[in-house]
């Protein structure tokens, strides 16, 4: 398999991460999501502006995954947490989005992200890292156990204007 090269994104990182957002979005949820909520989402938030704004942040930071040869295969976005429960922004991080193209998942790719997002996590003060993922995206949801992710409540995402119940899972670290 093609190792993959981590490395915190720059400015100049954004129109990737918009074309590798779109595509694992879309080849995550194109199964049983809506067509015209899929490309309205991933329009609005996969765009250039999207990732540009969340580059210029001090706040978060995104982790991009590349082959040897610079073509992006996958990200993780670490942020402050967003979410409807309570949380302490001074401990809580939240991993904000965690893909890999189709052709990288497997192969221990998906535990070094988590293990440099958790790193991440820490360095910024957090004592727990947050996320939500579809319920019906089992294989990510056996991931998140795996790495000590408990449920500990729900919220709704949006898709277009197509709702989904989404489990809100957390870690300590």
């Amino acid at each position: 398999m093609t190792p993959i090269i981590w490395r915190v994104a720059g400015a100049d990182d954004g129109p990737a991460l918009s074309i590798l957002g779109g595509a694992t979005f879309l080849s995550s949820f194109a199964h049983d999501h809506p067509g015209a909520a899929l490309v309205s989402h991933i329009r609005t938030a996969h765009g250039i502006p999207y990732y540009e704004a969340a580059l210029a942040d001090p706040e978060q930071t995104v982790l991009i995954g590349e082959t040897p040869f610079g073509a992006p295969v996958g990200y993780a976005m670490i942020t402050p947490p967003d979410l409807p429960i309570a949380t302490d922004p001074a401990c809580d991080r939240e991993l904000k989005r965690l893909y890999l193209l189709s052709g990288w998942q497997g192969g221990g790719h998906g535990d070094t992200i988590m293990d440099l997002v958790a790193q991440e996590a820490r360095r910024r003060g957090a004592s727990r890292l947050l996320l939500a993922v579809y319920p019906q995206n089992d294989r990510a949801r056996r991931f998140y156990a795996r790495h000590d992710f408990v449920e500990v409540g729900s919220l709704t995402f949006m898709v277009g204007d197509v709702p989904f119940r989404d489990p809100i899972y957390a870690r300590q670290l």
